[in-house]
């Protein structure tokens, strides 16, 4: 069985944070969503599961966090080129996202962060791994 990773986010507004994940690259899968939860699709290995606020406290008996003022986590997604960083932080931006962390380019590595409309943070990064080699080597 290939592995996979499903993220499960609190969201305060499900349609609202739905189209935003789809407008930065990620697909909905209509199998796994209904009135409480959306199935994001980020290639075949990442799934992010946006509940509503009702949904997500079903499975914890933990508080909601604000993500736009505590962390709780930092998420990272890698892309094969620096366009394709640009233009997730672009589409990110459009939608309505917050850029905490503009884009930086330190040649070897090359990326920012941006937020989804519940403060949920997302790292991205393009690395240079021959440029790392030779750098350790």
């Amino acid at each position: 069985m290939t592995k996979k990773i499903f993220i499960n986010l609190p969201v305060r507004d499900l349609a609202a944070s739905t189209r935003f994940y789809e407008a930065v690259g990620f697909a909905k899968n209509t199998q796994f969503s209904n009135e409480d939860a959306s199935a994001m699709e980020w290639s075949g290995a990442i799934s992010v599961m946006l509940l509503s606020h009702h949904f997500y406290s079903t499975f914890t008996r933990k508080a909601i966090i604000d993500a736009r003022t505590t962390s709780g986590a930092l998420l990272c997604l890698t892309f094969d080129d620096k366009e394709a960083v640009d233009a997730i932080h672009r589409a990110a931006r459009d939608a309505g996202g917050e850029e905490p962390r503009p884009i930086k380019d330190q040649g070897f590595m090359y990326g920012g962060a941006f937020e989804d409309p519940d403060g949920h943070t997302w790292e991205t990064v393009w690395m240079d791994t021959a440029a790392m080699a030779d750098a350790a080597g």
